[in-house]
């Protein structure tokens, strides 16, 4: 391979990689769910804080799960808070965590995994707003869930 090509493919690379970091307006936050189980009246609040007040991001739901969670799916209620505390919408979201033949679409070794679903059908959050997200499974408590996070990526 040539100087050139070598340095051509070199920018290439970099230009590839600079465009992919976070951007100052993302955010991420986990919780730590119970080892006795997720409990259906437990709710989860995520407020995020971005540096730009005029910021709009989308939601991405990350799930991590050890290999003895009994479903292929996980069902939650996300609800978008105001400041003031008035729900502003309500959506029930089905996150399958395996296919049909019941391989985890999550990544990870060992017994845990981790899953990510980018919730394009949830309206962006705006600076303020609170997401509450409770499970809405048949079941009182599930378990083998180990953390629920949110992730908020900036649409700029």
């Amino acid at each position: 391979m040539t100087k050139t090509k070598l340095y051509i493919l070199t920018m290439l690379l970099s230009f590839c990689l600079g465009a992919c970091a976070p951007g100052q307006n993302d955010f991420c936050e986990f919780r730590q769910l119970p080892s006795k189980g997720w409990a259906y009246g437990d709710t989860l609040c995520f407020t995020p804080s971005f540096a730009d007040s005029a910021t709009i991001a989308i939601p991405v739901i990350a799930l991590r799960h050890n290999n003895a969670y009994p479903y292929s799916n996980l069902w939650l209620e996300l609800s978008r808070v105001s400041s003031d505390s008035t729900t502003i919408a309500r959506d029930t979201i089905n996150v399958r965590l395996a296919d049909i033949y019941g391989r985890w679409q999550g990544h990870g070794f060992g017994a845990s995994y981790q899953f990510a679903d980018t919730l394009l059908d949830v309206k962006p959050v705006r600076p303020g707003e609170t997401i509450t997200v409770r499970h809405i499974m048949r079941v009182d408590t599930i378990r083998d869930i180990e953390q629920m996070g949110i992730l908020f990526v900036s649409t700029e």
